[in-house]
């Protein structure tokens, strides 16, 4: 990514966070932070690297709830600041940068989790090759990206005929201005995949603590629990590819192995 990208990248981002010190503050959550560190199981990974950590909302549940060694990445000022706040380590280092790798040896992690991370990435190939080379053999990542053939996304589409992220309107600008790859669950799954992992499970946290469920359920009890209910069973019933964003855990393989993970209702 040259230097004006990254300006732009940034300026995004601190847009975005105008309002926002600490994360505390943050009122963007979403249930694939509140899954953290559940989808671990007892893997027990000792080394963990967020890429991307934002704020730390993931970086901040895992620090209080999982032994580890625990470093989160990021660029912005204000993520960066909010991560130090909590008390864990940071490492600033542009993830789209080809021609500089990570700044750690091979196999220096158990594990590797970047949420929401590569619909951002212009060098998707590099990012994920340099995730391989600094996990164990074995090692674990976990990663999502928004599933464009769920229905939070592809039901809109079709009864409006527009784009999934609008322009047009002020929820959905950062979206449509930052995301520059867009992948369905099936897409990520075989492109990962390809880069000599193995999928393991697939991770579906049900409405629970999410920011747009507690609004709708400040609004309404019933509609809430209605939404809950359908969506749970939507996920126990069907594939994940109707998921909005499910996080897919993989493991680092010596070839590359495309199977069907196992799904986990979290």
């Amino acid at each position: 990514m040259s230097n004006n990208e990254i300006k732009t990248a940034v300026a995004l981002e601190e847009d975005r966070l105008e309002h926002i010190s600490t994360v505390d503050d943050y009122d963007m959550h979403h249930e694939r932070h509140r899954i953290f560190p559940d989808v671990f199981e007892n893997r027990n990974h000792k080394r963990i690297l967020d890429v991307a950590a934002g704020i730390g909302v993931v970086g901040n549940r895992i620090k209080n709830n999982y032994k580890t060694e625990l470093i989160c990445n990021d660029i912005s000022p204000t993520c960066l600041n909010s991560l130090k706040k909590l008390g864990i380590e940071t490492c600033s280092f542009d993830l789209d940068d080809p021609n500089k790798p990570f700044p750690f040896p091979d196999k220096h992690f158990d594990a590797i989790i970047g949420l929401a991370v590569i619909e951002h990435l212009i060098h998707i190939d590099n990012f994920v090759k340099e995730i391989r080379r600094v996990l164990k053999d074995d090692g674990y990542l976990y990663i999502s990206a928004p599933n464009y053939s769920g229905l939070t996304y592809l039901f809109p589409m079709l009864v409006n005929g527009k784009t999934f992220h609008d322009p047009m309107k002020e929820e959905s600008k950062y979206e449509f201005y930052a995301h520059l790859r867009y992948f369905t669950y099936g897409t990520l799954l075989e492109y990962i995949s390809s880069f000599g992992f193995t999928p393991k499970n697939v991770y579906i946290g049900v409405p629970k603590n999410g920011t747009r469920y507690l609004k709708l359920k400040s609004k309404s009890k019933i509609k809430a629990f209605l939404f809950k209910y359908g969506m749970t069973m939507l996920y126990k019933i069907f594939s994940p590819r109707w998921a909005a964003e499910p996080v897919t855990c993989f493991q680092k393989s010596e070839i590359s192995s495309l199977t069907k993970p196992k799904k986990v209702i979290l």
